[in-house]
């Protein structure tokens, strides 16, 4: 569980600094530092951090239960992945109708991911790695909305991109991923 927690603290750490950094002109680490650097050492910490939770949790497994979740969680966490998947992939899509009305998709897809895997399972590291996403989620996503971003042009392709990957993102993870990686199929 150690390895676990350790994990999301490097993993976290760099995002919270993010999420809360400076931006004024003259006190931007990442205009002072030069975006490039700032990336760089950004997604070496996080990357590493990442590996850790990743090790961390399966070294926790298994663990001990806390709460017996109920039978709808289940059906629930699958019904709410759908749309994670399209939010996430939103976020790296051309800018269309979703991404330009949620300002932010990837947080609103890391909320219903946690929130739902919340739903689902009861086990001590489950609560720990689904909670701290959902709490950062929600922190950034508090901050995020305070931000002025400029306006630009929205495209319906960016948002028929967003489904048409989702959708094949979420079912390959349904039919193969989850399964192979974590080990409990998600389709009896």
């Amino acid at each position: 569980m150690y390895y676990l927690i350790f994990g999301l603290v490097i993993f976290f750490a760099p995002h919270l600094y993010s999420t809360f950094r400076s931006r004024e002109t003259g006190r931007d680490i990442k205009a002072n530092m030069g975006a490039g650097k700032y990336m760089g050492l950004y997604s070496l910490i996080t990357l590493a951090g990442f590996i850790l939770i990743i090790w961390g949790y399966g070294l926790s497994r298994p663990s001990p239960t806390v709460f017996t979740p109920p039978t709808w969680g289940r059906h629930i966490n699958l019904a709410l992945m759908w749309p994670s998947f399209i939010l996430l992939v939103s976020s790296n899509a051309p800018l269309g109708y979703l991404k330009q009305v949620l300002k932010h998709p990837m947080l609103y897809g890391i909320i219903l991911w946690s929130a739902g895997h919340l739903l689902a399972t009861g086990e001590q590291n489950s609560l720990l790695l689904f909670g701290t996403f959902l709490i950062y989620a929600l922190i950034d996503r508090h901050v995020v909305s305070s931000r002025n971003l400029p306006v630009k042009t929205a495209s319906i392709l960016g948002d028929i991109i967003a489904i048409v990957v989702g959708t094949a993102l979420y079912w390959v993870m349904i039919k193969y991923l989850h399964p192979m990686w974590i080990g409990v199929p998600l389709l009896s």
